[in-house]
């Protein structure tokens, strides 16, 4: 076993791609997190794209929270910094891919990619192959995914799916015969691996809470089945310097986080930005608890799952008018895609049932049988707000299966346009109340958390 070896300028990173989605990178990347925990290293685990579930099952399954990178939304100095802050502790850092290994904003861009953040963070990449039915065709594959763009350096191959030993031994005998990279891992189908789905991908891991025997068991199935020592040996690389970081200001204004089952998605750099701003952030939840935090001069309600918690949102009548009658106080109010749905009148869930919700936003959210929207966006405010003057611009992505029908006429918040160059006006703007389905990476403009401070300063 190899034992650890990582010094401060030294330690092993990689990049687990995939051919395609749903070829078990999030699978295989949990059981090489919790093998590696096992063994008493240091992880830091990642996740490229704009993904919020599966980081909740990386930072169970390492013990540390995941961070998300991505080249689009961050831009590259910002994705730089944020593995390299992360990164400075640990013995192995893995990001987890996005979708292929080459999708990304646009299919004639690499931006938003897991190759792009390979690339800009020189990483390896082990290639994750769903092998059924495959033998001798895993060459030509995988060797047009090491000659695509070379810039990308794929150091091994992973087959998932794997029939038997001998088929193992076929799709070995194929890579090594054309002089690829080697296969480091081959592993079978095993059905108690597989992870629950449902509208917004895996069930996330708030609700979805596996049991510790269960990564036990995919641990196991990592050390049988992946060359875990020759894996941490050929991805050895240059740790990055740490940044400099400036001490965190002495926090003097509150921030009420929502923080719960129904709304948990949030970006740890997004709120490291926030405190480095000056917030004291103290999370609340709009499902258990009766009145908002004291003292607080904003509340942020992120994105998550109300329609799967309507029923308790509903029921939790004090928290729903402790929101509204703090925004007519003229408490700031930010909400991103779940919380924007929270602010409405009414909720319609998948089942045509409707619930009361804090009626701050005048108009109704209604799930849909189909996705509605998903991609990146970048937004321009149209009005002065807590990110800034009017014509500030960021970025971030849009992925819902509900339309807000808002029922009189109301300020937009943004403009922006999508990947084919379409215009379109989106979001709720009315005072103090900002609400929209887009969620934002600060990285894109960290200036925005500093006027967002400066304006709940003058409340």
């Amino acid at each position: 076993m190899l034992k650890n070896t990582s010094s401060k300028t030294d330690f092993s990173a990689f990049c687990i791609g995939a051919t395609h989605s749903g070829s078990g990178k999030t699978t295989i990347t949990l059981a090489l997190l919790r093998a590696l925990k096992r063994r008493g290293l240091c992880l830091q685990p990642f996740k490229c794209g704009p993904d919020y579930i599966d980081p909740t099952f990386h930072t169970r399954a390492a013990g540390k929270q995941s961070i998300n990178l991505d080249t689009w939304m961050m831009t590259s100095p910002g994705v730089q910094k944020s593995f390299a802050r992360a990164c400075q502790p640990a013995d192995v850092a893995i990001v987890e891919g996005v979708m292929g290994l080459f999708d990304g904003f646009s299919p004639t861009s690499l931006a938003g990619s897991s190759a792009d953040c390979a690339r800009l963070l020189n990483l390896p990449v082990v290639l994750v192959v769903d092998a059924r039915g495959m033998a001798g065709t895993i060459a030509p594959l995988v060797k047009g995914f090491c000659e695509f763009h070379l810039a990308v350096r794929i150091a091994g191959i992973i087959a998932n799916n794997v029939g038997s030993d001998s088929h193992a031994q076929l799709l070995h005998e194929a890579l090594a015969a054309a002089r690829l990279p080697p296969l480091l891992g081959a592993l079978p189908k095993i059905p108690e691996w597989r992870l629950e789905e449902r509208h917004l991908g895996l069930v996330p891991f708030l609700e979805n809470r596996k049991a510790d025997e269960w990564f036990e068991s995919l641990a196991d199935g990592a050390e049988k089945h992946i060359d875990i020592d020759r894996l941490l040996e050929i991805s050895r690389v240059s740790k990055p310097a740490a940044p400099k970081q400036k001490p965190l200001p002495k926090a003097k204004i509150r921030l009420g986080l929502a923080h719960d089952q129904a709304f948990h998605f949030y970006y740890p750099d997004n709120l490291q930005l926030l405190r480095q701003a000056g917030f004291e952030i103290v999370e609340f939840s709009p499902l258990a608890d009766q009145k908002l935090p004291s003292d607080i001069s904003s509340i942020f309600l992120g994105g998550g799952f109300p329609e799967v918690f309507a029923n308790e949102l509903a029921a939790n009548e004090n928290m729903r008018l402790a929101i509204r009658d703090f925004s007519k106080e003229d408490g700031l109010v930010y909400a991103e895609c779940g919380g924007f749905m929270f602010l409405g009148e009414n909720l319609t869930d998948n089942q045509g049932n409707k619930f009361p919700m804090c009626g701050i936003i005048p108009g109704d959210s209604v799930m849909q049988p189909r996705l509605r929207t998903l991609g990146y966006r970048e937004v321009t405010t149209l009005a002065e707000t807590l990110f800034g003057p009017t014509g500030t611009s960021l970025r971030g992505h849009e992925f819902h299966w509900s339309e807000m029908e808002i029922s009189s006429s109301h300020t937009r918040l943004y403009s922006h346009k999508d990947r084919r160059g379409n215009h379109r006006d989106s979001g709720f703007h009315d005072k103090n109340v900002f609400a929209s389905y887009i969620h934002l990476h600060f990285f894109s403009h960290p200036k925005a958390v500093k006027y967002w401070f400066k304006m709940a300063a003058q409340i």
